[in-house]
């Protein structure tokens, strides 16, 4: 019997060392939750796609401001004549010609209707747009790394935690067994431990499932292997003292709503750049021109000639019109869409805050589950050792005392996940945000926009292709 006593508390010692976060044991060298967001930062093929659009849309304002530069164009003919001519008294003349000639033609459009402003101020308000449009994804970005990042932790702590309860089980079989040989216990509790057992190895085989499933998203969202990681905490430097307050800061700086905001300007540039269709256009020309041989009589000749071109539309067909229509139909729906996005800001705002709040509440009351579990499993085992309390009150307990150790790790994988994702609805979550990096650290649209802004010509972009 005194053998028998000695396993019982090893047994409690293995289920209450059981690791609430997997990684408080980590390495000193073990990855940290900033470096895995860098990584995302900077690595992840979403966010490099995101950027290589911004520069797309970078080049229409350099084409927007061609209309305010002059089009030159080169011309060169060559031409074979050859003349058969007969006269009445039956002689033939055959004459041959080679003329041939190049010249240089420019415009300079002066009045178009002030499309060209109207098309260039539309062009920056894209280019806005899609710098606003880039920090989106990157807060996706980051909150999916935080979220793979405690998903591997969530998972490693919850596969030791079955170890642990695999362990502690296989010693109360034993236990169970022993005490069954010298007639203490039936058959009946034999089975009980041996199909608790076998239960726990089924969790502990689903939980080394969900480990490999969530260090698979890791790698894919990081862009590097889930090796050790260390503990992380909730974000708690930013604080709002009320709901609306968060709200407020979400409509100021969120960048889904500045991105729709640059949109209904988009869309009312677009109207006046269709309005300028019906006005009059002026044009500057002149072109100069040398022929040789143009004529059998004539060896050389040259032609300069300026002047200016008015064209005032009159009718042309009606598709001015309807595209005049379309663009007024364009920003109303730009419009509608922004107040879209503006409630499905503030939904966000209102579920992240509840979320937050609850998983705060969820830990501790977790805890408190946690101890008191703890306490619970401890008496009914002393019980137990003097037959007060069975097999399956012993298991019973071990069973809610894992349950609780395991609720307490999902919410305390909540809070820290939750607590980026509050800083993600309203619009914060960035590196600079964070301070992992400075500014000047960070991808910088504007440089890209400034090197092809005035750039007249050259087929090469920036970084060399």
């Amino acid at each position: 019997m005194s053998s028998m006593k000695s396993k019982y508390p090893r047994a409690v010692r293995l289920v209450g060392a059981a690791c609430i976060l997997a990684a408080s044991t980590a390495a000193p060298h073990a990855q940290s939750l900033e470096q895995a967001l860098l990584g995302a930062y900077f690595a992840n093929p979403t966010i490099n796609a995101m950027r290589a659009s911004v520069r797309v849309t970078d080049e229409q304002v350099p084409q927007a401001l061609a209309g305010y530069r002059p089009k030159v164009f080169g011309n060169a003919q060559g031409d074979s004549e050859r003349t058969r001519t007969q006269t009445p008294a039956g002689t033939t003349n055959n004459k041959s010609n080679y003329p041939r000639g190049y010249g240089v033609t420019v415009q300079q459009n002066i009045f178009n209707g002030f499309q060209t402003g109207n098309l260039v101020r539309s062009a920056e308000s894209q280019v806005l747009a899609a710098r606003a449009t880039l920090r989106n994804p990157e807060q996706n970005v980051l909150l999916d790394a935080v979220t793979a990042y405690m998903n591997v932790i969530q998972s490693t702590g919850i596969m030791q935690l079955q170890q642990q309860n695999v362990q502690a089980l296989n010693e109360q079989l034993r236990a169970t067994n022993d005490r069954f040989q010298v007639g203490e216990l039936t058959r009946t509790d034999v089975a009980q431990a041996q199909a608790r057992l076998r239960q726990a190895e089924a969790q502990l085989s689903a939980a080394q499932a969900n480990l490999n499933a969530a260090r698979a998203v890791y790698h894919q969202v990081i862009g590097s292997q889930a090796g050790q990681l260390k503990p992380a905490r909730p974000y708690d430097k930013i604080s709002y003292a009320s709901l609306d307050a968060a709200i407020a800061a979400a409509f100021g700086q969120h960048p889904a709503l500045q991105a729709a905001r640059h949109g209904v300007d988009v869309a009312q540039l677009q109207v006046k750049v269709a309005e300028g269709s019906l006005l009059p256009t002026l044009n500057l020309e002149a072109s100069a021109q040398r022929f040789s041989d143009p004529t059998p009589n004539v060896y050389n000749s040259s032609d300069l000639t300026a002047g200016l071109r008015l064209t005032v539309p009159l009718y042309q067909g009606g598709a001015e019109y309807s595209r005049i229509r379309q663009a007024k139909e364009l920003t109303g729906q730009r419009k509608l869409e922004s107040d879209v996005t503006r409630d499905a800001v503030r939904a966000a705002v209102i579920s992240s805050w509840g979320q937050l709040s609850a998983a705060r509440f969820q830990v501790q009351a977790a805890q408190a589950q946690v101890a008191a579990a703890e306490i619970a499993l401890n008496g009914v085992r002393e019980e137990y050792r003097v037959g007060q309390r069975t097999t399956l009150d012993v298991l019973n307990a071990q069973a809610e005392l894992v349950s609780a150790r395991s609720q307490l790790i999902t919410a305390q994988r909540d809070l820290v996940v939750f607590s980026y994702g509050l800083l993600s609805a309203v619009g914060r979550l960035s590196i600079v945000e964070l301070k992992l990096a400075e500014t000047t650290q960070t991808y910088q649209p504007e440089t890209h926009y400034e090197q092809v802004r005035d750039s007249w010509f050259g087929l090469r972009t920036p970084d060399g292709r």
